[in-house]
């Protein structure tokens, strides 16, 4: 099933026009829910890449307001992630899995998290690659952060069986809909109607 989503992820057709409407409602997301340090991933494998509207959002801070951002570092296997304070401006270095991470820059702890899905279901679970980085990583903050998933409509699955460990996302976020998680109020878009 994994390759199957990293497949179709790859090849999805009018690929701008998908990140152009997945930008919109992202940079809706954040604004509803106001983070102060938002903790999100360097793209790969065909991922969204969610720079751009990071970048925007750093720069819209109100006056005498501080915005954060920071992208996650693997200091070992089996370990919670770390997050590094990105700017974009910040110097990059190759990490482990060559993925690029902020070189030599405090560390924050962030209050909302962007999530790279492999695949996703509307109660908000998600289907990573595998290796339990996020898993564990939400395991150990305390208190949580705010969850969204980021992902393409065409990587939507009908059903994932939970194990023990799987926490679900407070909220997915998609070209077309933002749908809500199982954790989140009754009052908010459970039909995953676009908003």
């Amino acid at each position: 099933m994994r390759k199957a989503l990293l497949d179709a992820r790859s090849t999805l057709d009018e690929r701008t026009a998908r990140d152009g409407a997945l930008a919109v409602r992202l940079t809706g997301e954040l604004a509803r829910r106001a983070p102060r340090c938002i903790g999100f991933y360097w793209p790969i494998q065909s991922e969204f890449d969610a720079r751009a509207v990071i970048c925007t959002w750093l720069a819209g801070a109100p006056a005498g307001t501080l915005r954060l951002a920071a992208l996650p570092v693997v200091t070992a296997p089996a370990t919670p992630l770390v997050f590094h304070r990105w700017t974009p401006d910040t110097p990059m270095t190759q990490g482990r899995y060559d993925i690029p991470v902020p070189q030599d820059t405090e560390v924050l702890v962030p209050d909302l998290l962007l999530v790279p899905c492999v695949g996703f279901t509307r109660s908000g679970l998600r289907l990573g690659y595998g290796g339990g980085f996020y898993d564990r990583t939400l395991h150990s903050m305390t208190p949580a952060p705010q969850t969204l998933g980021i992902a393409y409509d065409a990587l939507e699955i009908e059903q994932l069986d939970a194990e023990a460990h799987d926490l679900p996302l407070d909220a997915i976020v998609t070209e077309s809909a933002v749908y809500p998680g199982v954790s989140c109020p009754a009052s908010a878009n459970a039909t995953g109607n676009p908003r």
